[in-house]
């Protein structure tokens, strides 16, 4: 059945975050681990670097505060603090989890110190000691300036809704896995940080106290909203998150320490997804190998919790899809580590098996690729006329896309080109034949047009969860 009166210039599916739906055990928590709470150190940075225009920290899930930040604060967005970001921070790659390291090293306003001396690596080696001190130095004045203690009391109606909220998220992470899979004991405690201002995006940070304690803390965003626009936290979706950011504080320095055994694998398994990472903000092989560990160890837990078959498989496929072609592979190298637990008693004990896994893996990514592609749904015919076509009819009202299978028929995801708006075709209608493997779109021509376009994977996947690789269609109307 077509869509009726559907006007479209270009169609776009953004997706920001996809979990499948995980099966859950009732773990209680423990005394390492804290109630989730709002910090103010967290809000901060995170405004910050929003008024300073990172796109990591303007997204707009939560448009309620959204709203109320951009109402105080947008009069601050040329404060000596914003342009220092713009000028002198994000040149050293200043984004991302280094802001909330920074948030998370430093004492709670109105005054705020470092927690430990700053130096060439802390809060973080993107910072750098000089760095870091005049940027304290300028928020401490911002602080002031913004009148940021009027802004937070006035929200701590959402703050206190927030954290009451994600306790149904909290009841459910069982911290006792941790020390048993990666046979270390935390020398300090758990924390979680919920960050209303993050959007869809989570940090894992892991600090040192003074006195030698280690924290590690998940800095949760907040995506998902009420009808009423209140922040609303589901299992689903936020449990996997919470899981995934917690290993990284286990994961990221032991890739580190061994990185001279992982990285001339690893580099050349970053070169066939190079893009693909980056455009998840990966940009090294040292970044896809902490991802690749850590995604793959979120499903050794969903295994060792019982969560059902389908949910495994599923979260499985979807690492995959994200360029981690490896990911079924890991997991059963973690399964082969956790049965010789006597020869290995920790992760940090199997760390040259790993980097052997990752040779091996190395050397047959070619075969593993072409796999993997054999999986994804792909364009095999376009009607009326063939891709490339200079000499399109302009009166065809109808042009039919036909996959090689079934997909799953939620949703569309097409790009424009590198021509940009003016090639993408007037779209009138779209929708897909019952049996799901025909595209079918209605469309207004102009003679004597280039149009282009670009079908990607965002929406366009299989019935087993593999998407397709970008498609570029071009033709040509006759005058």
């Amino acid at each position: 059945m077509m869509v009726k009166k559907l006007h479209l210039r270009a169609i776009f599916f953004v997706a920001l975050f996809c979990f499948a739906t995980f099966g859950m055990t009732n773990a209680q928590p423990t005394p390492m681990l804290a109630k989730p709470v709002v910090d103010q150190r967290v809000e901060l940075l995170s405004l910050v670097f929003r008024l300073a225009g990172n796109p990591e920290y303007n997204m707009e899930m939560f448009s309620l505060y959204v709203e109320r930040i951009k109402k105080h604060f947008e009069a601050h967005k040329d404060h000596p603090l914003i342009r220092y970001i713009n000028t002198d921070l994000k040149e050293n790659g200043v984004m991302f989890d280094a802001v909330m390291q920074m948030a998370l090293n430093i004492t709670p306003p109105p005054q705020m110190e470092p927690i430990v001396p700053f130096t060439d690596k802390i809060p973080e080696a993107r910072w750098g000691k000089e760095k870091a001190t005049e940027f304290l130095k300028l928020l401490n004045q911002f602080y002031v300036d913004a009148d940021c203690a009027t802004f937070f009391e006035a929200n701590q109606d959402l703050y206190e809704v927030a954290v009451k909220r994600f306790l149904v998220v909290y009841d459910e992470l069982d911290l006792d896995w941790y020390k048993r899979f990666y046979g270390t004991q935390p020398k300090g405690h758990f924390s979680i940080v919920i960050g209303l201002g993050n959007g869809g995006a989570n940090y894992g940070v892991k600090r040192i106290t003074p006195e030698g304690e280690e924290i590690v803390y998940a800095v949760m965003g907040t995506w998902t909203v009420d009808p009423e626009g209140m922040p609303i936290y589901q299992k689903d979706g936020y449990l996997p998150t919470m899981i995934h950011e917690f290993n990284h504080s286990f994961v990221n320095h032991l890739v580190e320490q061994y990185q001279d055994d992982l990285k001339p694998a690893c580099e050349q398994l970053f070169v066939p997804v190079a893009e693909q990472m980056s455009r998840q903000a990966y940009p090294s092989w040292l970044f896809m190998t902490n991802e690749s560990v850590v995604r793959a160890a979120v499903i050794k837990y969903m295994i060792d919790h019982n969560f059902d078959p389908q949910s495994i498989t599923q979260e499985t496929i979807t690492q995959i899809d994200r360029g981690f072609l490896w990911t079924k592979e890991l997991v059963e190298e973690l399964e082969r580590y956790d049965q010789k637990r006597d020869t290995y008693p920790t992760l940090e004990s199997y760390m040259p098996p790993l980097a052997a896994f990752f040779e091996k893996v190395a050397s047959n990514v070619d075969h593993l690729t072409a796999e993997i592609d054999k999986r994804r749904p792909k364009i095999i015919e376009i009607k009326p006329f063939a891709n490339g076509d200079q000499q399109v009819d302009p009166t065809i009202k109808k042009i039919e896309f036909i996959f090689d299978q079934p997909l799953t028929g939620e949703g569309y995801s097409i790009n424009t080109g590198e021509k940009g708006m003016e090639a993408f075709p007037e779209v009138s209608d779209i929708a897909f034949s019952e049996d799901k493997q025909t595209l079918i779109l209605m469309v207004a021509l102009k003679p004597g047009k280039d149009y282009e376009m670009v079908f990607t994977g965002r929406s366009f996947r299989s019935k087993t969860g593999y998407s397709m690789n970008p498609y570029p269609v071009s033709f040509r109307t006759k005058k």
